[in-house]
C-alpha cells in the first residue's frame, strides 16, 4: 500500500516537472527596478523642483527667526519690560507659524510623493507586463525569496526602460 502511494507520488512529481519544463519563467527584483529605473530619478527630480521654492522659503523664514531669537537673547537684559514681553510674544507666534508651515510642507510633500510613486509603480508594472508578453514569458514573479541569476530579468527590463526614457517615451 505504501509502495503504491510512493509510486503515485513519483508519477505526479514527474508529470508536474514535465509541465514546468516548457514554461519560460522570469523574476524581477522589484526593489532594484524601482530604485534604478530612470523614470524614478525623473519623478524624484520633478518633486524636488516642485517643492524647492517652499523649502527655500521655509529655510529663509527659519533663519530670520533664528536671527531674531539671537537678537532677543543678546539684548533682553537692556530692554524694557514691555518691549521684552512684546518680542517674546512675537517670537512664540512666529515660531508657531513656522512650525505650522513646516508641518503643512511635509504633509503636502508626502501626499504628492505618494501620488507620484504610486503612478510610477503602476507604470513599472505595466512595462514589466509588456516586456514579459513581448519576450514570450509564461510567468514573471515580482517577489521571490530566492532566485538564481539565470531567471533574473531585471537588467533586461531596466535596459528597456532606459531606452524608452531616452526616447522621451518612457515615463509617467
Amino acid at each position: 500500500m505504501k509502495i503504491g502511494l510512493l509510486v503515485a507520488a513519483l508519477f505526479m512529481a514527474l508529470n508536474v516537472s514535465a509541465q514546468v519544463d516548457g514554461l519560460k519563467i522570469g523574476v524581477i527584483n522589484s526593489a532594484r527596478l524601482g530604485d534604478q529605473a530612470p523614470q524614478t530619478q525623473a519623478v524624484l527630480a520633478e518633486l524636488q523642483d516642485e517643492f524647492a521654492p517652499r523649502q527655500q522659503e521655509l529655510a529663509a523664514t527659519q533663519e530670520a527667526l533664528q536671527e531674531k531669537q539671537e537678537t532677543y537673547e543678546r539684548d533682553a537684559a537692556v530692554m524694557g519690560e514691555a518691549e521684552r514681553l512684546r518680542l517674546e510674544r512675537e517670537l512664540r507666534e512666529e515660531a508657531r507659524d513656522w512650525q505650522r508651515e513646516q508641518d503643512e510642507y511635509v504633509e503636502d510633500l508626502n501626499i504628492r510623493r505618494n501620488e507620484a510613486l504610486g503612478a510610477l509603480q503602476a507604470f513599472l508594472l505595466q512595462e514589466v507586463q509588456i516586456f514579459a508578453r513581448d519576450a514570450g514569458y509564461d510567468l514573471v514573479i515580482g517577489e521571490a525569496l530566492y532566485f538564481s541569476p539565470a531567471v533574473d530579468i531585471t537588467d533586461e527590463v531596466l535596459l528597456g526602460l532606459q531606452t524608452a526614457f531616452e526616447g522621451n517615451d518612457g515615463g509617467p
